[in-house]
Protein backbone atom coordinates (compact mmCIF):
# COMPACT_ATOMS: atom_id res chain seq x y z
CA UNK A 1 0.00 0.00 0.00
CA UNK A 2 1.46 3.57 0.44
CA UNK A 3 3.88 2.67 3.02
CA UNK A 4 5.90 0.34 0.59
CA UNK A 5 4.19 -3.15 0.51
CA UNK A 6 2.40 -3.18 -2.82
CA UNK A 7 -1.25 -3.89 -2.66
CA UNK A 8 -2.15 -7.64 -3.46
CA UNK A 9 -5.59 -7.05 -4.61
CA UNK A 10 -7.62 -4.67 -6.79
CA UNK A 11 -9.49 -3.51 -4.30
CA UNK A 12 -6.71 -3.11 -1.69
CA UNK A 13 -5.37 -0.51 -4.46
CA UNK A 14 -8.31 1.17 -4.73
CA UNK A 15 -8.36 1.44 -0.77
CA UNK A 16 -4.77 2.42 -1.06
CA UNK A 17 -5.60 4.84 -4.14
CA UNK A 18 -8.26 6.40 -2.21
CA UNK A 19 -6.06 7.23 1.11
CA UNK A 20 -3.51 8.28 -1.13
CA UNK A 21 -6.13 11.28 -2.38
CA UNK A 22 -7.16 11.99 1.16
CA UNK A 23 -3.49 12.36 2.11
CA UNK A 24 -2.27 14.41 -0.90
CA UNK A 25 -0.19 12.09 -2.01
CA UNK A 26 -0.09 12.44 -5.65
CA UNK A 27 3.50 10.73 -6.38
CA UNK A 28 1.52 7.64 -5.31
CA UNK A 29 -1.32 8.16 -7.71
CA UNK A 30 1.08 8.38 -10.86
CA UNK A 31 3.22 5.59 -9.41
CA UNK A 32 0.04 2.94 -9.65
CA UNK A 33 -1.37 4.03 -12.60
CA UNK A 34 -0.93 2.48 -15.80
CA UNK A 35 2.13 3.70 -17.72
CA UNK A 36 0.27 3.24 -20.76
CA UNK A 37 -2.46 6.17 -19.38
CA UNK A 38 -0.03 7.57 -16.97
CA UNK A 39 0.63 10.89 -19.61
CA UNK A 40 -2.70 11.73 -19.50
CA UNK A 41 -3.18 12.54 -15.82
CA UNK A 42 -2.98 16.30 -15.33
CA UNK A 43 -1.37 16.39 -11.99
CA UNK A 44 -1.77 19.88 -11.46
CA UNK A 45 -5.77 19.03 -11.57
CA UNK A 46 -5.25 16.18 -9.51
CA UNK A 47 -3.34 17.68 -6.91
CA UNK A 48 -6.04 20.62 -6.60
CA UNK A 49 -8.64 17.81 -6.41
CA UNK A 50 -6.72 16.10 -3.58
CA UNK A 51 -6.39 18.87 -0.96
CA UNK A 52 -9.79 21.21 -2.00
CA UNK A 53 -11.92 17.86 -1.75
CA UNK A 54 -13.06 17.44 2.27
CA UNK A 55 -12.87 13.73 1.36
CA UNK A 56 -16.36 11.30 3.34
CA UNK A 57 -16.09 7.87 3.15
CA UNK A 58 -15.23 4.79 0.36
CA UNK A 59 -17.28 2.25 -0.08
CA UNK A 60 -16.84 -0.80 -2.06
CA UNK A 61 -19.71 -1.57 -4.14
CA UNK A 62 -18.46 -4.95 -5.91
CA UNK A 63 -15.76 -6.49 -7.48
CA UNK A 64 -14.99 -8.60 -10.39
CA UNK A 65 -12.09 -10.79 -10.59
CA UNK A 66 -8.97 -8.84 -9.01
CA UNK A 67 -7.59 -11.69 -6.55
CA UNK A 68 -4.43 -12.33 -5.79
CA UNK A 69 -3.89 -15.09 -8.82
CA UNK A 70 -5.61 -12.92 -11.19
CA UNK A 71 -4.06 -10.29 -14.11
CA UNK A 72 -6.54 -7.92 -14.28
CA UNK A 73 -10.13 -7.14 -11.87
CA UNK A 74 -12.75 -4.22 -11.72
CA UNK A 75 -13.80 -2.51 -8.41
CA UNK A 76 -16.84 -0.39 -8.59
CA UNK A 77 -16.76 2.25 -5.53
CA UNK A 78 -18.51 5.31 -4.40
CA UNK A 79 -15.93 7.76 -3.29
CA UNK A 80 -17.79 10.55 -0.81
CA UNK A 81 -16.37 13.88 -0.91
CA UNK A 82 -17.14 17.46 -0.44
CA UNK A 83 -16.35 20.36 -2.36
CA UNK A 84 -17.27 23.81 -1.95
CA UNK A 85 -20.02 23.08 0.47
CA UNK A 86 -21.94 20.48 -1.78
CA UNK A 87 -21.41 16.55 -0.97
CA UNK A 88 -20.96 14.51 -3.87
CA UNK A 89 -20.79 10.97 -4.15
CA UNK A 90 -18.73 9.85 -7.24
CA UNK A 91 -19.69 6.04 -8.60
CA UNK A 92 -17.38 4.70 -10.52
CA UNK A 93 -16.32 1.23 -12.21
CA UNK A 94 -12.24 0.95 -12.19
CA UNK A 95 -10.68 -1.53 -14.02
CA UNK A 96 -7.43 -2.76 -12.79
CA UNK A 97 -4.08 -4.73 -14.39
CA UNK A 98 -1.11 -6.81 -12.89
CA UNK A 99 2.27 -5.11 -14.58
CA UNK A 100 5.05 -7.27 -13.53
CA UNK A 101 3.48 -8.41 -10.53
CA UNK A 102 2.10 -5.08 -9.25
CA UNK A 103 -0.97 -4.04 -9.23
CA UNK A 104 -2.31 -0.80 -11.15
CA UNK A 105 -5.16 1.28 -11.80
CA UNK A 106 -6.01 1.34 -15.85
CA UNK A 107 -9.50 3.61 -16.41
CA UNK A 108 -12.28 4.70 -14.64
CA UNK A 109 -16.28 4.59 -15.89
CA UNK A 110 -18.72 6.45 -13.87
CA UNK A 111 -21.68 4.75 -12.70
CA UNK A 112 -25.15 7.03 -14.00
CA UNK A 113 -27.65 6.02 -11.28
CA UNK A 114 -31.09 5.51 -13.22
CA UNK A 115 -34.02 7.51 -10.83
CA UNK A 116 -36.52 5.02 -10.06
CA UNK A 117 -40.11 6.54 -9.63
CA UNK A 118 -43.68 5.49 -9.04
CA UNK A 119 -46.25 6.99 -11.58
CA UNK A 120 -45.56 10.55 -12.29
CA UNK A 121 -44.09 11.71 -8.77
CA UNK A 122 -41.17 10.92 -7.01
CA UNK A 123 -41.67 9.26 -3.90
CA UNK A 124 -40.13 10.84 -0.73
CA UNK A 125 -37.89 7.32 -0.21
CA UNK A 126 -37.52 7.68 -3.95
CA UNK A 127 -33.67 8.19 -5.45
CA UNK A 128 -33.78 11.81 -5.93
CA UNK A 129 -33.92 12.60 -10.07
CA UNK A 130 -30.96 14.99 -9.73
CA UNK A 131 -28.59 12.22 -9.34
CA UNK A 132 -27.04 12.88 -6.39
CA UNK A 133 -27.54 9.42 -5.10
CA UNK A 134 -29.17 10.58 -1.54
CA UNK A 135 -32.95 10.21 -1.23
CA UNK A 136 -35.72 12.94 -2.44
CA UNK A 137 -36.67 13.78 1.00
CA UNK A 138 -33.27 14.43 1.91
CA UNK A 139 -31.97 16.58 -1.38
CA UNK A 140 -34.61 18.25 -3.54
CA UNK A 141 -37.86 17.26 -1.50
CA UNK A 142 -36.08 18.84 1.82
Amino acid sequence: MLAGTPARTAEALMRSRYCAYVRGEIDYILATHDPAGAGDVDRAATEKWSREAEWLGLTIVATEQGGESDDTGMVEFIARHKSEGVEIAHHERSQFRKIDGAWRFVSGTPVKQVPVTRGDKTGRNDPCPCGSGKKFKKCHGA
